[in-house]
Formats: C-alpha cells, sequence, structure tokens
C-alpha cells in the first residue's frame, strides 16, 4: 500500500491519476488533495476518496469548501502554505506534482527536501528551479520520476540501459492544432481555435503551450536537467500521430523509442507504480491498422517560442524563469483575449530582451524575479513593445 498525495488533484492530470488510484484500492490510499479553485470538485472527490487532509490554494474558498465537505471527517486548509505542507508529509509515499505553472516549483523543492518519490507532472519547476531542484533530489536522495509522456518515454527507455553510452535524446512534438501554417496565417487565431489540439485532451495552458510549441520548448529544459546532456544533444521532431512518445539514440547508433496510445494514465500510472507495470486504463494500438507514423522538422520561424527556450535554457541562470513567467502571463492574455496568438512568442522575447541575468537565483530571488517579469510582461503587451 502507498499513501499518495495529489497537489493539482482537480486538473487534467490530478482526475486521470485519482482513476489509477480507483484501479487499484489496495495498492494506493490517496491521503491528501488539493485544488487552486474548483471547490465543487475537490470536494466531490474528497466525498469519494476520504483523505485525510484537503487542500485549497485560494484561502476565500476556505468556508465554500468547509460548508461542501460538512460531516465529512477530513482535515481542511486553505492558502499556498497548505500546499507546501502536504507536500511535506512524512507519510507520503509518493507525492504527484501536478500543479500549474511556476506555482509548483515550492512544492517540488518540498517534496524533495522530505526524500520522498516525486512523481512530476509541473515541468516548469526544473524551467526555473532545475538548479535547486537537482542537486537537493540528490542529497536527499528522493525520487523525480517524470510523468510528462515524452519525459516518462525516455525515463522508461532508459531502464537497464548503459546511460554512459547515451547519445542524444529525441523529443516527439504532436505540432498542435497549427501544424503546417505559415505565420501570415497564424495571424487571426482565436483561442478556441488553439484549445482543440488534435490528439491530447489537456488543460487549456499546456493547451495552448502546445499550439505555440513553447510546451516543447520547456521539455527540452526540462530533459536537460532530467537526464543530464547538452542542449545541442536535446532534439525535437513533429510526429503528428502521437504513437511515439520519444526516442533515446546510443553512440553506436541504435535507437529505442517507447509507443503507446496518447493516454496520459499509462506515464501517471507508471510514475506511481515504478518499477512494477500493472494493468492499465488505456486503449491499446491497433497495429494492423497503424499503416505510417510521419515525422517533420518544427518550424521555428512559425512557432519561434521553441527556440526562445532553447535560448533561455543556454542562457541559464535566471532566463528560463524570465521565459516561463512572460509566458504564462502571454497565455493568460492570449485566454482572455487581450492579445493575439502572435503576441505570445512576442512578449516573450520582449521580456527576456529586457532581463539582466543572475547566474544561480535561490528560490526568493526567483519568487521576485517571476513577479518583477510577469508585470514585464503586461506592459509589453499594452505597450507592443
Amino acid at each position: 500500500m502507498k499513501t499518495i498525495t495529489i497537489l493539482g488533484s482537480t486538473g487534467s492530470i490530478g482526475t486521470q491519476a485519482l482513476d489509477v488510484a480507483a484501479l487499484y484500492p489496495q495498492r494506493f490510499r490517496v491521503h491528501a488533495i488539493s485544488a487552486g479553485r474548483n471547490i465543487k470538485l475537490l470536494a466531490e472527490q474528497a466525498r469519494r476518496f476520504k483523505p485525510k487532509k484537503v487542500a485549497i490554494a485560494n484561502p476565500d474558498l476556505y468556508n465554500g469548501l468547509k460548508t461542501e465537505l460538512a460531516g465529512i471527517n477530513t482535515e481542511i486548509m486553505a492558502g499556498d502554505e497548505s500546499i507546501l505542507e502536504l507536500a511535506s508529509l512524512d507519510n507520503n509515499d509518493v507525492v504527484l506534482n501536478s500543479l500549474v505553472g511556476f506555482a509548483g516549483l515550492g512544492p517540488t523543492l518540498a517534496v524533495l527536501r522530505s526524500g520522498k518519490r516525486l512523481a512530476l507532472a509541473n515541468k516548469e519547476s526544473l524551467v526555473a528551479g532545475g538548479h535547486l531542484a537537482m542537486p537537493l533530489a540528490t542529497d536527499s536522495n528522493a525520487e523525480i520520476i517524470p510523468v510528462d509522456s515524452e519525459h516518462s518515454a525516455i525515463f522508461q527507455c532508459l531502464q537497464g540501459q548503459d546511460n554512459s553510452a547515451l547519445d542524444q535524446i529525441i523529443l516527439t512534438a504532436s505540432g498542435g492544432p497549427f501544424f503546417g501554417r505559415s505565420s501570415d496565417q497564424l495571424v487571426a487565431v482565436r483561442p478556441e481555435d488553439a484549445l482543440k489540439h488534435p490528439n491530447w485532451q489537456m488543460g487549456a495552458k499546456i493547451t495552448i503551450d502546445s499550439a505555440t510549441m513553447m510546451n516543447k520548448g520547456l521539455e527540452v529544459i526540462e530533459a536537460y536537467w532530467l537526464f543530464g546532456l547538452s542542449y545541442d544533444k536535446i532534439k525535437v521532431v513533429v510526429h503528428r500521430e502521437s504513437i511515439i512518445h520519444s526516442l533515446i539514440e546510443y553512440k553506436d547508433g541504435a535507437v529505442l523509442a517507447q509507443l503507446g496510445a496518447p493516454d496520459m494514465r499509462v506515464p501517471i500510472q507508471y510514475s506511481l507504480t515504478y518499477p512494477e507495470r500493472l494493468q492499465g486504463l488505456a486503449p491499446r494500438v491497433n497495429w494492423e491498422q497503424l499503416a505510417e507514423l510521419h515525422f517533420n522538422r518544427p518550424d521555428v520561424d512559425a512557432f519561434p517560442c521553441l527556440q526562445l527556450a532553447y535560448q533561455a535554457g543556454r542562457v541559464g541562470g535566471s532566463m528560463p524563469a524570465v521565459m516561463n513567467a512572460a509566458n504564462e502571463v502571454a497565455v493568460e492574455l492570449f485566454l482572455a483575449g487581450v492579445v493575439g496568438f502572435l503576441d505570445i512568442p512576442r512578449i516573450i522575447d520582449a521580456v527576456m530582451n529586457k532581463h539582466k541575468v543572475v547566474k544561480s537565483p535561490g528560490l526568493e530571488e526567483l519568487v521576485a524575479i517571476d513577479a518583477t517579469s510577469r508585470e514585464m510582461a503586461r506592459k509589453c503587451a499594452v505597450t507592443k513593445g
């Protein structure tokens, strides 16, 4: 029996993680869950799984959650500090961090500090604070099991292999809903268009990131920290079918890949059961009907966010955190209809160009840099400069 805590239980990853937990009640006990604002679904999950602790990040919603859970024997908590407390619980066996954005960094560090297994679905933790997280994991002997389908694929391919012979990583990208379009054809793109991902059912922010290819850029930086290769050895290829989730290539030319249906319950379950593999919920690929697999070079002219991420990663220090903050704001403004689709990379580039890099920022410095970068992104959105 593993005791699991799910941070962000009402999101796409969190709800699917609870599906996995429900499949094996004799193996998983849901000890604590958290959400940002969705008290209705959080309360529904609490009534079903009966966790010991439930937290809502927005303290203004505490009373509403308390009303929803009247008569339920669970401790109700609120505020950002409550999320950190859940991440640090002594009786956690696995903490799944599926929070969205920079907000996940503090909880990631808290899990690693406790020495427990971190099932990591919050890639921004490593994008902004990989230089803090990875040494902390080493010092505390904490496990980081990636949940992103691409990084899980690489992690799976590396099992039992001579990792010193690894030559390069190839991250696959679906290309999103606008694959093949030119910049001119992206000018009038609306949020509802960008949210129509062809292969995956995901939250709004990550779906927009997929449409701009920033999601793949964030994954490049995450791979840099997880697998220890230089950016020149981390490649991206567009694979429209999303059947191959990523590949690794060894020095002798051998290539290993992890394939399967595009269903996040596979990497979620593996992060919870590793090193075991159990019967899962994902559909199977019909190999007899799968006629073709296609691969294309990313179009960095139409989708410059990927190159901005490589640039930020190579600069290092505080620059990836700045890029991430600017992206979060730009995506938020795009979803609100304030800026256009092509304004997203413009805003990110402008904020990055205005930033003076801090070589090795601590957590408090990163929090301040994140706040400053967000303010700058909003100004760039208004001034278009």
